[in-house]
């Protein structure tokens, strides 16, 4: 199994957001927050997460979880400007976003061929997105005013159980996908720089 050191992450995340922080920004940083040098929440409990997973009927990936335990959402991600949801506020993406412009292809066959498709790293083109997987897709953060969204895909599950992850967007065109959601907010960790 592998082992996510979301704390370290989180922490690191933290630092360089509050470092980074301008007046400007839309979003601020409290006095507690900047002397903790901690953005997280309080961790979800198990019986919170399993009664939306109940509701939504699934088990989150292994990352997921592990992150939700550690911190129950998170208050910005950086360049994206996303919030990512508490427990109470995950939900699918079709029907919360029934005018999203991307319309799902209509065959049995994969939109998108597997030797495309399956490509991570900088390697991958964002425009190799299958957007029939936008009707399972799991919506895990705010959209923010530039049409980013990070989803969790339950058509991709690889073998140790994580769910292919997506920073989707309307100006990269397209969707960054991730081998999981730790990997993704990795990216977000290492990737993101603030605009003067």
């Amino acid at each position: 199994m592998t082992a996510y050191d979301w704390p370290q992450l989180l922490h690191q995340l933290s630092a360089k957001l509050i470092t980074g922080h301008k007046d400007c920004y839309s979003w601020s940083v409290t006095g507690a927050q900047r002397a903790s040098g901690w953005l997280g929440y309080s961790g979800a409990t198990e019986e919170q997460i399993g009664a939306i997973e109940e509701q939504l009927g699934v088990r989150f990936p292994l990352s997921y979880r592990a992150f939700l335990k550690v911190s129950n959402g998170w208050p910005i991600s950086d360049w994206t400007e996303l919030e990512l949801w508490p427990v109470e506020q995950i939900g699918w993406f079709a029907p919360r976003n029934p005018d999203f412009l991307w319309q799902p292809h209509s065959s049995d066959r994969p939109s998108i061929p597997d030797d495309q498709y399956f490509v991570y790293g900088p390697e991958q083109d964002c425009v190799f997105l299958r957007c029939e997987y936008l009707q399972t897709a799991l919506e895990i953060s705010s959209n923010s005013g530039d049409g980013d969204v990070f989803l969790l895909i339950p058509d991709v599950v690889f073998p140790d159980g994580e769910w292919e992850a997506w920073h989707l967007g309307s100006k990269l065109p397209g969707a960054y996908r991730y081998r999981s959601f730790y990997e993704l907010m990795q990216k977000v960790l290492t990737q993101g720089q603030f605009i003067e």
